[in-house]
């Protein structure tokens, strides 16, 4: 048995799927991106039941309620990991279940992009989850533990969203809730609403784009709808961009996006600069 190593020419020939989350504040139109896509491509997880917005949208989508339908579907999508034990989620034998109840997996064939709305809710039926396991009660006083119950929450939702972000060959777009703070020195400071902040923390370093849906202004003090793609922006949203190919704001149409993010990349030594603006 030879190292297996994958050469630059298989590297650059496989199918290469887009991870990204996409925040924004309620009502700025994250869900209506949905028209954007390729109906006939898209599988639509619908966990918030917020598709007004969408009616008449002619793609597919599936509804989990529970924490453990997120787990199986999840599966269901990626595949087996096969460093996992038995009883653990994800695993080989996790799919295997899930592949009896749900029926072969290449019936998703013809999905090349999931669409998840919104990972806000899919962290609070994660919570609600783990307030009910053991780890969630102090063994001490047999009374609930939140501490416990975080700290399952956190595990539970980085597993979860590693296990799509190694979906190769699939786009897998998460949709959620982002907050306006103000920190201790009355600066405002924006983060996504999901339960506990281990999520919230890791989540930009597992996906490869990070954009923020905004409304801004023009200069005539209009204001408009963009995505803000680029880390160092005026505005402090959060934002992240892996493949070097979008710029600071970009027009919010999730389809042109990806097309832009798939062109050929710009080359490093262009877009790697270290010298500052004069």
């Amino acid at each position: 048995m030879s190292l297996p190593i994958i050469t630059a020419d298989q590297r650059l020939a496989e199918p290469r799927g887009i991870k990204g989350c996409i925040f924004g504040k309620s009502g700025i139109g994250k869900t209506s991106l949905l028209w954007t896509l390729d109906p006939a491509r898209t599988l639509f997880i619908d966990l918030e039941a917020g598709d007004l917005a969408i009616e008449g949208w002619p793609g597919d989508s599936i509804r989990p309620r529970t924490w453990a339908e997120c787990r199986d579907f999840a599966v269901f999508i990626g595949g087996p990991n096969p460093a996992l034990r038995d009883e653990q989620p994800c695993s080989p034998a996790h799919h295997a279940a899930v592949c009896q109840k749900f029926g072969d997996p290449a019936a998703l064939h013809r999905y090349d992009t999931i669409f998840v709305d919104s990972i806000t809710v899919a962290g609070r039926l994660c919570f609600q989850w783990c307030k009910g396991q053991p780890e969630a009660v102090s063994e001490k006083t047999g009374k609930p533990d939140v501490r416990g119950a975080y700290g399952l929450h956190g595990r539970e939702m980085i597993a979860w969203l590693t296990h799509l972000q190694h979906t190769r060959g699939r786009n897998v777009w998460f949709v959620g809730i982002l907050d306006e703070k103000f920190d201790d020195f009355n600066r405002r400071i924006f983060q996504p609403q999901i339960d506990g902040s281990k999520t919230g923390l890791e989540l930009p370093g597992i996906v490869d784009e990070v954009i923020t849906m905004a409304e801004l202004k023009a200069d005539g003090g209009d204001p408009y709808r963009a995505f803000v793609c680029h880390t160092i922006n005026p505005w402090g949203f959060p934002a992240k961009d892996r493949s070097g190919r979008l710029g600071p704001v970009e027009e919010p149409h999730l389809g042109r996006l990806m097309d832009k993010i798939r062109a050929p990349g710009t080359p490093a030594q262009r877009r790697l600069t270290f010298t500052p603006p004069a």
